[in-house]
């Protein structure tokens, strides 16, 4: 609630403020219900009992042109997994250095993906939700400073981005609960546009450290295991389970083409925080989809395969227990899986659609299937 009372107070501010500044309100929403085919399994969230809480999601963004190249944005963002409890997703300012040229400050979106800037306006895609083999990273937005350059290489639209910051909060990763840090966060990103082609590249680097949750009891495992090498003396060998301050990286590349009624969409990206339990992540997807007047048919395939050097932990060798429980731990953050969805979307509405997906996820380590039908309506206003 409290939450949701600095919301309306903005948007009094903003309003009461009209005469000074030109604002803008838009807004979208997503209203998605699903459920798992599997009685024993859940995915995205959804288990057998059909759910329109999950992957819902109600936003509105204000957008203040302060005059003399001066705006302000915020997003306020209801998710539904949240209780739809309001937060501030966004709240940057902007000013245009040149015409080719603006810097941002404040609290902004990351810039992993080809979708990243639309990541939670379903409108803006084909799918219920992207491809979560690929933009299911554990934490979308940080507090920095951003750097954009638009301009024409050519025949070629060419926009450079250039970003550093931090992010300090809530990560699902490991855990559902651990406290992730990232210091010296930095990257840079670049797509370059011409008619019906387009291709982006990324790379971003941080120093990162997690605190894991003590009680979920994969947490609770590895920082016994962490102990336990250190009682034994093995600090060094403790050193590279934790993830404390360690260097992390993420690489990106993707391209997509939309050409009379053919899409085409593909994106891969590598993920590792050095010297850590985390595995060495690869990701990609690939999706290809027909436009047949309002409605667009696709079909998505995507991988995910996250695997440590099997060699990397051997000096452990020497201590038989702690050996076993080491490649037990790596075992159990290790990941190899694969995804397949077919689609469709019917713009019923110039501000709306309607979307259906068949998911089916394949995991290669424990052997098992799980399937998943979602349908939703996307709305921009």
């Amino acid at each position: 609630m409290k939450k949701l009372s600095v919301a309306v107070a903005l948007c009094a501010a903003l309003a009461t403020n009209y005469a000074s500044a030109e604002v803008r309100i838009n807004g979208f929403a997503s209203i998605v219900g699903g459920k798992s085919l599997d009685s024993d399994s859940t995915l995205y969230g959804y288990d057998d009992d059909i759910s329109f809480k999950n992957e819902s999601v109600f936003a509105l963004q204000l957008s203040a042109d302060l005059m003399e190249k001066l705006t302000a944005t915020a997003q306020i963002v209801a998710r539904g997994e949240n209780d739809f409890d309001a937060e501030f997703e966004w709240a940057y300012v902007t000013y245009e250095l040149s015409d080719e040229l603006q810097i941002s400050a404040g609290k902004m979106r990351a810039p992993f993906f080809r979708y990243s800037d639309f990541l939670d306006v379903g409108y803006a895609y084909r799918w219920v939700r992207p491809p979560q083999s690929v933009y299911g990273i554990p934490f979308s937005t940080y507090e920095g400073l951003s750097l954009l350059h638009n301009t024409q290489l050519g025949d070629w639209d060419s926009t450079v981005q250039l970003m550093y910051g931090s992010y300090d909060g809530e990560l699902d990763a490991i855990t559902e609960k651990t406290q992730g840090e990232l210091n010296d966060f930095a990257g840079i990103n670049w797509t370059l546009a011409y008619d019906w082609f387009s291709v982006r590249a990324a790379y971003l680097v941080a120093e990162t450290s997690f605190a894991l949750d003590g009680t979920d009891p994969s947490g609770a495992a590895l920082n016994g295991l962490e102990a336990a090498l250190r009682a034994n003396s093995l600090n060094t060998l403790a050193d590279d389970i934790a993830i404390d301050e360690d260097d992390s990286y993420f690489l990106g590349f993707g391209f997509s083409i939309d050409y009379d009624n053919f899409l085409f969409d593909a994106e891969y990206t590598q993920f590792e925080v050095e010297n850590s339990i985390l595995t060495e992540q690869t990701q990609y997807y690939a999706s290809v989809g027909y436009r047949l007047d309002d409605v667009i048919v696709h079909f998505t395939y995507e991988d995910n395969d996250d695997k440590h050097d099997a060699s990397r932990f051997d000096p452990i060798a020497t201590v038989p227990s702690l050996n076993a429980a080491i490649n037990g731990a790596l075992t159990g953050v290790q990941a190899q899986s694969n995804v397949y969805t077919i689609g469709a979307r019917y713009d019923f509405h110039p501000s709306a659609a309607f979307k259906i997906d068949f998911s089916r996820f394949e995991d290669d380590v424990t052997d098992t299937e799980t399937d998943v039908v979602a349908v939703g309506v996307d709305l921009v206003f």
